[in-house]
Formats: C-alpha cells, structure tokens, sequence
C-alpha cells in the first residue's frame, strides 16, 4: 500500500527543476493600500499545490496586473482587476501568477483513512476529487498525468 505522503514526496522529485507558482496572501493596513503578498511558492498540479513539505487545496488563480481605469461589464470583473493589481502592489511582477485562497490539506489525516480537502483514502489507496463535483481518482495517476503536462 502506497501512502499520500510517499505520492506527493515522490511527485517532488519529479517535479525538480519545473517552474513554481507564487502562492499569496491578502494583507490590509490602516495606512496602505491592501496588497497580496508572496506566501511561498508551489508546483500547480490542477486542484493541489505542491511546497516542499506540505501540499495545499487551491483557490482562486490570478496574474499581477498594473491597475489601470477601464470601464467593467460586471462588479465580478472589477473586483478582479482589483486583486491583480493588489498582487502587483503586493510585489509580484506583472503577469506572474498568484494563487490566493489555498488551504491547507491534513496528509496525516487522509493517511489515516479520512479526508481532507480534495483528498481521500478509499479501500486503502490516496484518491483526489479532480473537481467539486467530479469523481474521486486514484491520487497516484492523477499525479502522473499532471507532471507529465508539466515537462516539455
């Protein structure tokens, strides 16, 4: 029996030299604008984000942006245009991507033979739920089919 934390260290080593995201977080002050501030970086492998010693469920995905005056269809779209440019304010650099809303996901836990997140142990092999409402897969061939869309 293959465990979650073997997978994910496993995907670690195959993942040595692919490029990170930035993983952020939201950052208000009384005195500065609100800014989204680096938290560390992560491979983004669909519904995970991979750190060196933990693994992460995302969240909203954006790219830092200069903030610039334009006139929005939606609130939705304006309130985007908003987080990228408080990215950008918060450091990032313009088109980087940005990861804001991640939690954190319990290994041990699943390990344990429950759940957390979109990870699950079912008849003693690690699966993921690839979406809300999608199916739960084995983690080790999501795993696989991710990182191999990750190298040229």
């Amino acid at each position: 029996m293959t465990t979650t934390a073997a997978l994910l260290d496993d995907a670690r080593g195959r993942l040595t030299g692919v490029p990170r995201e930035g993983l952020g977080m939201l950052r208000t002050s009384r005195w500065r604008a609100d800014r989204i501030v680096r938290a560390g970086t992560a491979w983004h492998l669909g519904v995970l984000l991979l750190t060196d010693d933990g693994v992460l469920a995302t969240g909203e995905i954006l790219r830092a942006a200069e903030e610039v005056r334009r006139g929005y269809a939606a609130e939705s779209s304006r309130r985007r245009a908003e987080r990228r440019a408080m990215a950008r304010r918060g450091g990032f650099g313009e088109g980087e991507v940005v990861h804001l809303g991640w939690q954190y996901i319990d290994v041990p836990a699943v390990d344990a033979g429950g759940a957390s997140g979109p990870l699950a142990l079912i008849d003693g092999a690690p699966h993921v739920r690839w979406s809300p409402g999608g199916a739960l897969v084995p983690l080790a061939g999501y795993l696989d089919e991710r990182i191999a869309l990750l190298h040229p």
